[in-house]
């Protein structure tokens, strides 16, 4: 699948009440005391994740550095590899750069946490070649569930919005991998003996 403009709701209108609209008793995210600092490279949280890990050559190898607050930017090219329609960008790619750039955002708040929802809009084609900028907020905690946003431009920070995102991210314990994660590699990851690259390993996957 290409990306191509959404047929539903008019770009720029705002989302109705659902699970993606916190509720009124939500409360402001709070970035954790050892976050990494503004500006600093997150870098990978796995070296094989398709969206951000360097072991992944048609993966996204996506680049996101922390921002102020609970925000992050981040950064990938659209290789040939990611096309769908000749020439552009397939929808799901950019649906992924979306999830890649919003569950960074959990390592601002120092949690483990999955993507429950994950709703897109696709407002411009992304040809290959092009570099996409994105930025993600953390806009509320509730109990375990965690809002967010993000937006992605075309060719500079400055570039005209080509897709966006709203996503609920729900907090989990360890378990839901090493239960859920084939075993193989769920061992390698929790062997490496930095103790950094173990807690991100773990950090956002579905």
């Amino acid at each position: 699948m290409s990306n191509v403009p959404s047929r539903g709701a008019p770009p720029g209108s705002p989302a109705g009440p659902g699970p993606l609209t916190p509720p009124a008793d939500a409360v402001p995210p709070v970035r954790h005391p050892d976050a990494p600092a503004p500006g600093e490279p997150l870098g990978a949280h796995y070296e094989h994740c398709f969206g951000c890990g360097e072991a992944q050559p048609h993966g996204l190898q996506l680049l996101a550095r922390a921002g102020e607050g609970v925000r992050i930017t981040a950064e990938f090219t659209v290789k040939p590899a990611h096309q769908g329609a000749p020439g552009l960008a397939h929808g799901g790619v950019l649906a992924t750069a979306l999830d890649e750039t919003l569950g960074s955002l959990n390592w601002l708040l120092r949690v483990v946490a999955v993507t429950g929802r994950l709703q897109t809009e696709f407002l411009r084609p992304v040809p290959v070649g092009t570099s996409l900028y994105l930025e993600a907020e953390t806009t509320a905690v509730h109990g375990r569930k965690i809002y967010c946003t993000a937006t992605g431009r075309l060719g500079s920070p400055e570039g005209p919005v080509a897709v966006r995102a709203d996503a609920l991210f729900i907090e989990v314990k360890i378990d839901h991998f090493i239960d859920n994660g084939r075993q193989e590699e769920i061992r390698a990851a929790m062997a490496d003996p930095d103790q950094i690259k173990r807690a991100r390993a773990f950090e956002v996957n579905p």
